[in-house]
């Protein structure tokens, strides 16, 4: 196992993507965890998903000094740096999604191209300890070999989205070797539950069926996910930040790039029928839908769709030697935190909508 180089006890973290899924459950972790640490969070709170969500997540933040605003926008980047001491940078700040790659590419470019590298020429000019950013395993592509290892060759992306996440791979492996910033990259495998992000698979199922909706599953049903509780990839993450690769001289006397990317994933892919089954189940538990509902008469097996893969499938070897941990939350226990979650949210924002009309 590799040594702890950084102690986050009173030191200054910048995550970026704040109130999204995994940045806010990784924040709330940070302050709870270490003492006298300040975390400082940006996110532009795009209407990409419903903007009350990531206002709730926010609201359980208080003790994190908030910035709003877009990391392309270098001047405000430059701004956060110059003011504050930043220790520890935790790059989440990305627009998410394969499907949304390919209507609306140009906000990938804007986020994930301009933003990243915003992130890096800052990190250039301001020295940091660690700098820990989100790649993903859409990078993988349509790669036959599984589980899918780091040292597979990833050259082959079938969305924009994954294009981008393999760029910020390969630009922050140049800033490690040009300007010896120590840099890890994460491929995250499949995140999910309780606030998490309204476009995922889980999440959409369950919109679509509390509003007795059809719901397509790809590519007949036959398509695999590594899905990963947030907990776990959250610990995975504190994990790292403490941890950045060593800086060296090779033979010639020039940096050798301190540089990693590790897998996180639960190096168990679900069938995506298995997992439907398992959602519909713990739904009706947590009294999200009635006992009776008819799953059959709202589902439609459909076939693949662009930029989509057959199987996400993590090998987390190397993760696990090198940090001692392994995600290992059950699909079944997760989603039930999740449907447990969900009842209570909505039923909340359902007596707020109520009771805001009769006040009207």
């Amino acid at each position: 196992m590799v040594q702890y180089n950084i102690d986050l006890n009173g030191k200054t973290v910048l995550v970026t993507g704040a109130t999204g899924f995994i940045g806010s459950n990784l924040v709330k972790k940070l302050l709870t965890e270490f003492d006298g640490i300040k975390v400082i969070g940006i996110d532009s709170i795009t209407d990409y998903y419903d903007v009350r969500l990531k206002y709730e997540r926010l609201k359980e933040l208080s003790a994190m000094t908030f910035i709003k605003g877009n990391i392309a926008d270098r001047e405000l980047i430059e701004k956060v740096f110059t003011e504050n001491k930043i220790d520890v940078v935790v790059n989440l700040a990305a627009q998410a999604g394969v499907r949304y790659s390919i209507t609306h590419p140009d906000a990938y470019i804007e986020s994930n191209l301009i933003g990243f590298y915003n992130i890096l020429e800052t990190c250039r000019y301001h020295e940091v300890s660690h700098l820990v950013y989100a790649s993903s395993s859409s990078v993988y592509g349509t790669n036959k070999k599984v589980p899918y290892s780091t040292d597979d060759k990833v050259d082959n992306p079938v969305s924009l989205y994954a294009a981008t996440k393999k760029s910020n791979e390969l630009m922050a492996h140049a800033y490690s070797k040009l300007y010896n910033i120590p840099s890890t990259g994460l491929r995250f495998f499949t995140v999910y539950g309780p606030a998490g992000r309204p476009d995922m698979a889980y999440f959409g199922f369950t919109d679509k069926l509390v509003k007795g909706d059809t719901i397509r599953i790809f590519n007949y049903g036959h398509c695999k996910r590594d899905f990963t509780y947030v907990d776990d990839i959250v610990e995975g993450v504190i994990r790292v930040m403490q941890h950045a690769p060593e800086k060296q001289n090779g033979e010639d006397g020039l940096p050798i790039p301190p540089y990693k990317v590790y897998n996180i994933g639960n190096n168990s892919p679900e069938n995506l029928l298995d997992f439907v089954s398992i959602l519909q189940e713990e739904l009706v538990r947590a009294g999200v839908l009635p006992k009776d509902y008819d799953f059959e008469a709202h589902k439609e097996l459909v076939p693949m769709q662009p930029g989509d893969v057959p199987i996400t499938y993590a090998d987390t070897t190397p993760f696990e030697q090198d940090f001692g941990f392994r995600p290992s939350t059950p699909l079944r226990d997760g989603l039930r935190k999740f449907a447990e979650w969900y009842k209570v949210y909505y039923g909340n924002c359902e007596r707020g909508l109520l009771s805001l009309k009769n006040k009207l």
